[in-house]
């Protein structure tokens, strides 16, 4: 698998270096140069085969020979051994889970695989790898469990303080071992920007050997493709051949793998963007003119992202043609209020309880079927468990959840987090006083 640059079309990598290197050089994003095209018999038959082979198949094809069929079905065996299952609560509008891993959210998917993708990679003698990541919730916690006791890495994940849920907070504070918390006096973008800067830092690349572990990272992306292929398996062997997926949409990286499994030949009829109030992609898509903010707190948290790093990868993908995106993707916004709605419209006729996330990707998904009524499937993601977000939840809706097996440990553990100002020389000085 060759890569190359957003910035640089002629850029060549291979995947292991696009792995350990996350970002050029040139501070684009790292893209396949080929993106080939499934086995129409392997689509058409897609209900027959399980998560795991699905994935195997999803992987080798991008990856190729870079890593070993025998090796890569091992990683995919060992990473992705949990089920996202489709929940219907109507006959055409169903809810895909992507709950079900460790840490209780959708990017177990990515960091677990991109974790034991490093780990075959690295070599003995190899110098430590620092894996450093910002998070706007999910991603620290995910990514914690993923690199838990990996030899030869140590994650720094940076977080904003007070802008995350108690249990997304004791998911990345507790582990210790390899895994190392900052609590930052800003918002997810100041860290986001804090970590960007150290990767382009060619002192601090001297000294410290960098990698990510957000969805910048290629690694990241390639895993959540997975689990739309899984979707459509799913609706397929209910008989079901149209689709519209809706997608919580904070820094793109879900979405934007959704993009890259339909250029892969998914068969999808639309994606829809879902926004909470952070909606510089909504607006982009009305005016053309990509204008990022500052990010917005909302009960959303995981997708408060004024300037996503992943939608230069889904311009990428349709080659900056604005108006052939538009006829592939749509997007909604809503603010709090209409979240909290949702989620008691969700609970009250379907006693379905839902996240924030998920209840905003809820409200697009039925704008979206308003807007464009037909027959398809309208399926919208899940993409954290509702436990996760006792602060946002009514209290006679979150007093009904039922905890995932044991999240009620994490309560009783330990903070471990090292507070930090939005300084770039302090989070240097920190990476090499400790390195």
């Amino acid at each position: 698998m060759k890569l190359y640059s957003t910035n640089n079309k002629n850029l060549r990598v291979s995947f292991e270096d696009a792995v350990f290197n996350s970002l050029p050089q040139d501070k684009g994003l790292y893209m396949p140069v080929d993106i080939p095209q499934l086995d129409p018999l392997f689509i058409r038959n897609i209900q027959q085969y399980s998560l795991q082979e699905i994935a195997f198949t999803i992987a080798h094809t991008l990856i190729g020979e870079d890593i070993p069929k025998d090796a890569l079905k091992s990683i995919i065996e060992d990473s992705i051994n949990f089920d996202a299952p489709i929940k219907f609560l109507d006959p055409t509008l169903g809810v895909l889970e992507l709950f079900h891993g460790p840490s209780y959210a959708f990017k177990d998917f990515g960091a677990r695989f991109m974790s034991r993708v490093m780990a075959y990679f690295a070599k003995e003698d190899d110098q430590l790898l620092d894996v450093l990541v910002a998070t706007s919730g999910d991603t620290g916690g995910a990514v914690a469990l993923g690199f838990l006791g990996v030899e030869g890495t140590r994650v720094t994940i940076l977080y904003p303080k007070g802008k995350v849920s108690k249990v997304q907070e004791e998911q990345l504070t507790t582990n210790g071992n390899n895994i190392r918390a900052l609590e930052v006096e800003g918002t997810f973008d100041d860290c986001q920007a804090l970590v960007k800067e150290a990767f382009n830092d060619k002192d601090l690349n001297t000294h410290l050997r960098l990698t990510s572990a957000n969805s910048i990272n290629i690694a990241r992306l390639i895993p959540q493709t997975f689990y739309y292929f899984w979707a459509y398996a799913q609706l397929k062997s209910q008989g079901i051949n149209e689709v519209v997926y809706t997608v919580p949409s904070g820094n793109f990286g879900n979405i934007g793998a959704g993009l890259l499994a339909y250029k892969l030949g998914l068969p999808v009829k639309h994606f829809v963007a879902a926004t909470n109030s952070n909606d510089t992609v909504p607006r982009f898509l009305q005016t053309g003119v990509y204008e990022p903010k500052p990010s917005v707190q909302t009960l959303a948290n995981a997708m408060d992202v004024g300037n996503p790093s992943n939608w230069v990868r889904i311009l990428d993908l349709f080659s900056n043609e604005l108006n052939d995106l538009r006829n592939v993707v749509s997007s909604y916004t809503y603010n709090d209020k209409q979240t909290k709605e949702a989620m008691r419209l969700l609970y009250d006729k379907y006693k379905y309880i839902a996240c924030p996330h998920t209840a905003i990707a809820y409200l697009a998904a039925e704008a979206y079927k308003q807007d464009c009524p037909g027959e398809y499937a309208s399926i919208f993601l899940s993409t954290a468990h509702p436990c996760k977000f006792p602060e946002g939840i009514e209290k006679d809706i979150f007093e009904n959840i039922v905890y995932p097996k044991g999240a009620d440990v994490l309560a009783n553990k330990q903070k471990l987090a090292t507070p930090l100002a939005v300084s770039y020389e302090d989070f240097k000085q920190y990476l090499l006083e400790t390195k």
